[in-house]
């Protein structure tokens, strides 16, 4: 792996990081700020934004730290998690059910980063 490529991978898996601890940290919120003041689907709907933001940002860190060829799917990932995750958040910030609707965009873009994963690792 050449200097350019040691960049890249360090600034993806410095991405992953922050996105890794700013699920842990919202989720701590959630339990300790947000339990008493939202109603049960609204925690939930928040718990499901940290429990794929956490998890698919550990994924991101793997990835981070896959061949170049793999990388082309961390974009997508991001994407994902961003859409995904944030559009939850808004759902339960802004008490907005409409932003449901975008969801299923960043769980599309997850799909297809971790399907273009596997099949560039197939590749070889």
């Amino acid at each position: 792996m050449n200097a350019e490529l040691d960049r890249v991978a360090r600034r993806w898996a410095a991405i992953a990081a922050l996105l890794t601890g700013l699920g842990v940290a919202l989720g701590a919120f959630g339990a300790h700020t947000l339990e008493p003041i939202l109603s049960e689907a609204r925690l939930a709907t928040f718990e499901t934004a940290v429990r794929y933001q956490t998890t698919q940002a550990i994924g991101l860190l793997l990835l981070a730290s896959a061949p170049s060829r793999v990388r082309v799917a961390l974009p997508f990932l991001l994407a994902g998690i961003v859409i995904f995750s944030g559009s939850l958040y808004l759902i339960v910030a802004l008490d907005v059910s409409a932003f449901g609707a975008v969801a299923p965009i960043g769980g599309v873009a997850m799909i297809t980063a971790w399907t273009l994963a596997a099949w560039r690792f197939l590749r070889g």
